[in-house]
């Protein structure tokens, strides 16, 4: 599997951001038609998740659940204070894989591809791995 790495730049310290696009687009570079898709989060305090994109009040909901669960302060030890960004990318996770076929991610009508920021702003990315049956 060859990996490409993809710029997630990042405006605020907690943003959900669609990526769907950019990994469509690195899937269109290779014209495989049938696979998977896989993107990995190459740091520890932002997580990568799929979700609805229809209404970004859900990417809202969920950021709002999450800082009511773990909270920005709290006994935390973590001398950097962004503990909550660390446990917050453990809940999301830091992989996702997508089947392809007939070459287009194969995403439910509401999914999309988060990159979920929870210490920025940064300048972050991902990797995006494409392999073909």
């Amino acid at each position: 599997m060859k990996w490409t790495k993809v710029e997630v730049p990042t405006n605020s310290r907690t943003q959900f951001i669609d990526i769907t696009s950019i990994v469509a687009a690195e899937l269109a570079k290779t014209g495989v038609k049938n696979g998977t898709c896989s993107v990995y989060m190459p740091h520890t305090t932002a997580g990568l998740t799929i979700n609805e994109n229809a209404d970004p009040d859900v990417a809202r909901d969920i950021v709002a659940g999450l800082a009511r669960l773990v909270p920005v302060t709290g006994d935390y030890r973590h001398a950097e204070g962004n503990s909550d960004a660390h446990i917050k990318a453990s809940l999301m996770g830091f992989s996702l894989m997508v089947p392809i076929i007939d070459g287009r991610l194969a995403l439910g009508t509401w999914q999309a591809l988060y990159f979920c920021e929870f210490d920025g702003p940064r300048h972050r990315n991902v990797l995006v791995g494409i392999t073909s049956e």
